[in-house]
């Protein structure tokens, strides 16, 4: 792959792979310190694109970002997707409570396209992407970046243009590169504790960094963090229509018994049955980076990291009479009810342990003629165990266990990559770069079968199992269990003999054999990069990359750039390309059964592969490539100590690949669409279809049209940094979706997020104290209540505001405090998107957990 760090000492910075390099200046809109007189002249060094020679950020001809480590520092976060979502406007990220593996790997998406669609590297190396598929909406599949400490890197770059053309499948937003720290010496620590202002949350992480040399050439940095995480509730007790548990006149709150399993019905110790907010977290994280240089001429690197982190948190809360807590008629006559089990019913807790893993290993360097090169090998692997407690097999009757391992999710990824670069004399005014380059990579998904009882169809799948009635009139095995005592009755249709109830792990059916397996595919390509300067004033680049994947074919993609220095101090730039995605393994081979909110009522839904046996019988068609165009415009200036750049942007993407709207299932004949869908999964085979509500699957479902702008400026005031970042992003629906999305998913595609986005920032030194005062803007948002979109909900601006206090205690140490959200301001509240508890819409990317105020001490030597 090409490269976006600056390669060692030795190398020549000019022949660098694609390369953002880090200087102690501030970036365009970071929250930096105030830098010294000789660090103020410097400027931020660009290898932009093109692969040429070293460039400002402003001289740059596509637009980039550059975070240093101080940047990095001054969010008051330590995740770093809140790091991002803090530093990048158009980065959005939400908080899923009750979303399967989305509640511990949360979604995110850069100028409105989901992380799939951005491509994530660190050391400029692609990074492996998750296990985990989102099961909703775009269902992306993209790297954990949570796995990537904070304390570990160096700086951040992101390049907000479509690069598919020059790093391949995935950059069609954009490309985020996370530079590892290469220190040789010295090291650092620091402890961060803080909480919610509602007491909640409590978080503790750890941090610490160590550098050593590897004789006189080379280093070794390690950095470790650890963190612990409690959860957040931001609920209320569970009223809706079909169940109240404030009720006076629900029957059930007259049972003592009753009243008193609903305060443990789900684990977790709040004072409501399903809370919603954040999980309990912790996580132990490793990365190291090494390097060594051969000689003058040759350099080794090799990094890796090694991640375990695990979460949990509930699902629904199971109510009695909601399909699952029913009165069943057991083999000998008599009723169960599983509120034997869980007196006052019971919300399922769901339970992940991630780990995540990868070693990189390379040899650059540059021969004789002054050709570089870089040979390199990288693996990955993400893996995701589920377990689940507090939850019944419903179809096991009283023989069900409460705890249950649902199964596994693996992604592995292996690739060879060799990268060259050579500048040619052509007689221009300057000379030709050359990149160019090879790559091979495998990919396997692997989904894990889980223990019998999470998958498994019991006797009380169906109705009557034990045969004691037929047409409605007793058999002898009826008559048998009637002259013992029962209370059967076969002619009463709402006898517990006809109650069937679901098939597997409630909450989280497991993985059954006929789901589980190994989706893998292989991906060969290459690519050319030509760039120079035609004149002092204009750079131009062209790029084109072949890719050819075992699953979806080939594909030649392009790009073409300009960057034109109108004066010395401002530039025009823009660029246009096209991309290509193909859907992963895990996209087309996920399967999941989960409680989804089709109208605001909690209902079984059934996730299945798009060439499942399944799919096919509900229509779906063979997955496809989703393919780009991208497009952007814009200017870079300055004037006295303002920098300026504000550019326009446009991604027209075909073939989007989403999660169709939930199909109703019913085995009711008179619903004739519903009914017909539980034939095809009765034809289909699948176990408990009659239990089943709704299912769906993915497609390339539409085209989309996004538009948008980013605007960055920085005024430089000596003592005091002023900096402002605005992103303005629109997402439309270019084509008929009504054949996959109901009208409430159209709406929402298109007006749920925040159209803008800004984060305006002031940092103010004197002397050994400091202080940064952040306003992170969110603009007017819509969401559509039902699925006719007949009802809208309209979410006003919010403005959340930051501010922390630094005191350099000696050269080594300092300690902060601060608060984000200090108003401890909230969005508006849900108005029945969401149900059974919840106070706010959980998708909202305007966080809704409220203040929160921390302290933090840091050493470093």
């Amino acid at each position: 792959m090409p490269k976006l760090s600056m390669l060692s000492k030795g190398i020549k910075t000019g022949l660098v792979t694609w390369a953002i390099t880090t200087v102690s200046m501030s970036t365009a809109y970071a929250d930096t310190a105030v830098a010294s007189e000789e660090e103020a002249e410097m400027e931020q060094i660009v290898i932009t694109g093109s692969r040429g020679a070293p460039r400002s950020v402003a001289d740059s001809s596509v637009p980039v970002d550059v975070f240093s480590e101080g940047d990095l520092k001054a969010v008051p976060f330590t995740d770093t997707n809140d790091i991002l979502k803090t530093l990048v406007p158009s980065y959005s990220l939400q908080r899923q409570p009750i979303s399967d593996g989305a509640s511990f790997i949360r979604p995110a998406s850069l100028r409105g396209m989901p992380t799939d669609k951005t491509l994530v590297l660190v050391n400029s190396k692609r990074r492996h992407r998750s296990a985990l598929v989102q099961i909703g909406g775009s269902g992306t599949q993209g790297p954990d970046i949570a796995t990537i400490p904070a304390s570990a890197l160096k700086g951040v770059e992101v390049l907000r243009d479509g690069a598919a053309a020059q790093y391949g499948s995935d950059a069609i937003a954009g490309v985020i590169n996370f530079v590892l720290k290469d220190n040789d010496e010295g090291g650092s620590f620091s402890i961060n504790s803080g909480q919610t202002y509602e007491g909640d949350g409590d978080q503790v992480t750890m941090t610490g960094n160590l550098g050593f040399a590897l004789g006189d050439n080379g280093y070794f940095s390690i950095s470790g963090e650890f963190s612990d995480t409690d959860s957040t509730s931001r609920s209320e007790q569970y009223c809706e229509s079909w169940w109240c548990a404030t009720d006076p006149e629900n029957p059930y709150l007259s049972d003592p018994a009753f009243v008193e399993g609903m305060k443990t019905a789900n684990l977790g110790g709040e004072n409501v049955v399903q809370p919603w907010g954040q999980p309990n977290t912790s996580a132990t994280r490793v990365f190291f980076n090494s390097g060594y240089e051969i000689n003058e001429s040759m350099k080794l690197y090799a990094y890796g990291n090694y991640s375990d982190s695990e979460g949990d948190g509930g699902f629904y809360y199971r109510y009695p009479g909601n399909g699952t807590i029913e009165n069943l008629r057991q083999e000998d006559g008599s009723i169960y009810n599983p509120l034997e089990k869980f007196p006052g019913g019971f919300t399922p807790r769901f339970n992940a342990d991630i780990t995540d893993y990868s070693l990189v290993t390379g040899l650059e360097g540059e021969f004789a003629n002054e050709l570089t090169y870089d040979v390199s090998a990288r693996f990955g692997s993400n893996e995701v165990k589920y377990t689940l407690e507090n939850t019944i097999n419903p179809s096991m009757g009283a023989a069900s266990p409460t705890s249950f391992r649902p199964g596994d999710l693996i992604n592995e990824e292996l690739q060879f990559s060799v990268d060259f670069t050579k500048f040619v004399e052509f007689g221009l005014y300057s000379d030709v770069l050359f990149a160019f380059g090879l790559t091979y990579m495998e990919e396997v998904y692997e989904i894990v079968e889980g223990d019998d009882d999470s998958y498994k169809a019991g006797a009380y799948s169906v109705a009557d199992p034990w045969g004691f009635c037929e047409n409605n009139v007793a058999t002898n095995a009826g008559l048998a269990v009637i002259d013992s005592g029962s209370s059967l009755d076969c002619d009463d249709p709402d006898d517990p003999v006809y109650t069937a109830v679901g098939v597997g792990s409630n909450g989280f059916p497991g993985f059954s054999p006929e789901y589980s397996d190994d989706y893998d595919r292989d991906m060969k390509g290459i690519y050319l990069d030509v760039s120079t300067d035609l004149s002092e004033a204009l750079f131009v680049q062209g790029a084109m990359r072949y890719e050819d994947y075992s699953d979806f074919g080939d594909e030649l993609v392009g790009k073409v750039a300009f960057k034109y220095s109108l004066t010395d101090d401002f530039n025009l730039r823009g660029s246009a390309g096209t991309g290509f995605r193909a859907p992963t393994p895990g996209q087309q081979g996920t399967t999941n059964v989960s409680t989804r909110l089709p109208d605001g009522f909690p209902v079984a839904t059934g996730l299945f592969p798009a060439l499942s046996p399944v799919g096919e019988a509900l229509g779906a068609q063979p997955l496809s490539p989703e393919k780009s165009v991208n497009y952007s415009l814009g200017f870079t200036g300055s004037i006295d100590q303002l920098t300026l750049t504000l550019d326009f942007y446009g991604i027209e993407l075909e073939d989007r690949f989403y999660a169709v709207s939930t199909k109703s299932v019913s085995t009711n004949p008179d619903d004739i669409d519903a009914y017909e869908n539980y034939l095809a999964l009765e034809s289909a085979g699948v176990e408990g279809a009659n239990t089943i509500g709704g299912v769906n699957y993915f497609q390339n479902a539409f085209d989309t049209v996004t538009k948008g702008a980013d605007f960055v400026a920085t005024y430089n005031m000596g003592d005091t940094i002023l900096t402002g970042a605005v992103n303005y992003n629109a997402t439309e629906i270019d084509s008929d979706a009504s054949q996959y999305l109901n009208a409430e998913d159209e709406f929402d595609l298109e007006n749920g997020i925040p159209e803008w986005r800004s984060v305006l920032s002031a940092k103010h030194t004197l002397g050994s104290l400091s202080m940064l005062v952040r306003a992170n803007v969110y603009g007017s948002y819509e969401n559509a209540i039902d699925s006719a979109a007949t009802t809208v909900q309209e979410y006003d601006a919010s403005v959340l505001f930051d501010m922390e206090l630094s005191y350099q205690l000696t050269d080594s140490m300092s300690i902060m405090a601060g608060a984000r959200n200090i108003f401890d301001t909230y969005p508006d509240k849900d108005e029945g998107d969401d149900c059974c508890g919840n106070v706010y819409w959980s998708s909202n990317i305007v966080d809704w957990q409220g203040g929160y105020y921390y302290t933090s001490l840091d050493y470093s030597f």
